[in-house]
């Protein structure tokens, strides 16, 4: 066979997915778990998968967590388990899982033109409790739109693969490809993709397959209510949304770079297997001596560099050796003194910050964890 055969070869693989960049979603694969990957109540936060929101709001409850069960037999999932059933949804009610994807790293998507993508987004799924859900896009940035779709859990407890195709102009409408389409070319959150659980009634009346201006259309009046039952389980991994019209292979990175991308977001000092205030000094950051009144202990460290530079300012939580937040440790001459002293931050940016105590008296230094969040 020729070169330029070859060559020809793998230009054809490439285009059938093999280039990298292709996936919008940070984390699909779901490796990074920086805040816990122990089973956690979902709370309307990040509590586990990193770049995943664990939405909530009813009379039940569910954990989430890293599980190993995996449709390929190897890697992770982000597991969802009923821990307090919800057998009657009230209109307010709803649980579901969702992702923010920046709005500048959208720009090729060229929403609000008439040149607007088709979008792929696919998925492995698996539940116990089989039946019709929802995935919906939602456009925050200007006027709001929104897409739902539905799709059936067809086997229990069986991997399934899901590939939902979105048209800017899905369901005939053409609010995608004019102006008020538009995603803004800032740091804010561009896309959501969102993955439905339990909705109440507040939020269906979505028809299935098109966009709406109705930003309360999250999903469609046939979607199982999965918080019926402390049994209900739901797997989710390898998620992936693309530019066109067919999915290609999941794209798999590696753990470093997944980790980088997720740090633009959220960083903790802690190694990757401890949980953010835990009581250690493993990994802990050090200032490098006093600096003022060594009379009164005012310790100003060398600035903290961050990994990655933050999507904007994060909010800082400081935590002391102990684990107790809003404190650090002051130690002397490498000997740790005390720990529960006041600590103020000063200079902060996206790449970094000070650390300043003003208590305790004279020492070589403080020392503390930190997290740093700044999510969409």
């Amino acid at each position: 066979m020729s070169r330029a055969r070859d060559f020809a070869d793998l230009a054809g693989s490439a285009d059938a997915g093999g280039l990298t960049g292709k996936n919008m979603v940070v984390n699909g694969a779901m490796q990074v778990f920086q805040r816990a990957t122990a089973a956690t109540a979902a709370a309307g936060g990040y509590e586990t998968a990193d770049r995943f929101i664990m939405g909530e709001v009813s009379g039940g409850a569910y954990t989430t967590e890293r599980s190993t069960d995996h449709p390929t037999s190897s890697g992770y999932s982000l597991k969802a388990q009923v821990t307090t059933a919800d057998t009657s949804l009230s209109a307010a009610h709803y649980a579901y899982i969702y992702h923010k994807i920046e709005a500048q790293n959208l720009q090729h998507l060229a929403y609000g033109t008439s040149s607007a993508k088709t979008l792929t987004l696919s998925f492995f799924v698996k539940s116990n409790k089989t039946g019709t859900y929802t995935v919906n896009l939602y456009k925050p940035d200007g006027t709001g739109y929104i897409f739902v779709q539905e799709y059936t859990i067809d086997s229990a407890d069986t991997w399934e693969k899901k590939t939902i195709t979105v048209s800017p102009t899905a369901g005939s409408t053409s609010f995608i490809t004019a102006s008020a389409g538009a995603i803004a070319n800032d740091n804010g959150s561009g896309l959501e993709v969102g993955f439905g659980l339990a909705w109440g009634s507040n939020y269906t009346g979505g028809t299935s397959g098109s966009w709406s201006s109705n930003t309360n259309h999250y999903a469609t009046t046939n979607q199982v209510n999965w918080l019926d039952s402390t049994s209900n389980n739901f797997y989710l991994t390898q998620i992936q949304l693309e530019v066109g019209e067919k999915a290609t292979p999941f794209e798999h990175r590696s753990f470093g770079d997944e980790l980088r991308r997720c740090q633009r977001y959220y960083e903790k000092s802690y190694g990757q297997s401890t949980n953010p205030g835990t009581g250690t000094a493993a990994g802990i950051m050090q200032s490098g001596g006093a600096q003022g009144n060594t009379t009164t202990g005012e310790y100003a460290g060398d600035k903290v560099q961050y990994a990655v530079v933050k999507r904007a300012t994060p909010t800082l939580t400081i935590y002391d050796g102990d684990g107790t937040s809003a404190k650090c440790t002051r130690v002397n001459f490498g000997v740790t003194a005390a720990a529960g002293q006041d600590i103020a931050t000063g200079n902060s940016t996206d790449s970094g910050f000070n650390g300043i105590s003003y208590s305790g008296g004279a020492a070589s230094g403080i020392q503390f964890h930190f997290e740093a969040d700044a999510e969409l």
